[in-house]
């Protein structure tokens, strides 16, 4: 039986501490030497894993961990943490052009209002850039719909809330103008999406605290559950 990715683990080349692959990402070398990101642990050839946290990626630079891992010479980028960074953007921007296509993807603040009274939904998705009065609107519902949850004993439910990226980058990547507020519903490709944006959750490592500043719960906000 092949493990799920999940269950595979890996040791992270500067803290040699054993961890799910959920967790870290892969170099590998591309043509001339030169060490890129695979997001996607898909690539061939010998790699190196390193826990999914920018601070992280940036201590492997300053200590030199890629070249005595690899055991050979390597090209590094100017800014390898912000490239790690920009890929895991483009590749949660992909994800949700995808859950879009799906019809697993819904935008406009009434519209996810709606979603969110009646829990159908598996994410809420808030502009970085947002204001404070239209965010509020959105997380009152959610805390609501967690609060509903528990009160009729439904275990394991969670709506993570993400605010990673701007309004103008989710609408060049859903091909719509100022998007302030959407959700992902049910479905493969809204899973999908939902996955890359814990990645890039983690490996930002954004308090993205609500209004209780409650702490994020595996890179997205969940609602205080005192409410």
């Amino acid at each position: 039986m092949v493990a799920r990715r999940e269950e595979t683990t890996r040791m992270c080349g500067l803290t040699r501490q054993e961890k799910p692959v959920a967790e870290l990402i892969r170099f590998v070398l591309g043509p001339d030497n030169v060490l890129v990101p695979d997001t996607e642990a898909k690539a061939d050839g010998r790699g190196v894993w390193i826990s999914l946290d920018q601070h992280a990626v940036a201590e492997a630079v300053k200590k030199k961990v890629f070249g005595r891992s690899l055991k050979c010479e390597v090209d590094l980028p100017e800014d390898l943490p912000g490239l790690v960074r920009l890929r895991l953007e483009q590749r949660m921007l992909q994800a949700l052009s995808m859950a879009r296509k799906a019809g697993q993807l819904v935008t406009g603040a009434t519209k996810v209002r709606g979603l969110l009274e009646t829990g159908d939904l598996v994410a809420l998705i808030t502009a970085s850039d947002a204001s404070a009065d239209g965010r509020s609107k959105m997380v009152g519902p959610l805390k609501a719909l967690h609060h509903a949850a528990r009160e009729q004993g439904v275990e394991d439910f969670a709506v993570p809330h993400f605010e990673l990226l701007s309004s103008e980058q989710l609408g060049l990547a859903l091909g719509l103008e100022n998007v302030i507020h959407a959700a992902l519903t049910k479905g493969a490709a809204a899973q999908s999406a939902v996955e890359k944006a814990r990645r890039l959750a983690l490996y930002t490592a954004q308090a993205m605290a609500d209004s209780t500043d409650r702490p994020a719960v595996d890179g997205a906000v969940l609602p205080d559950e005192r409410v």
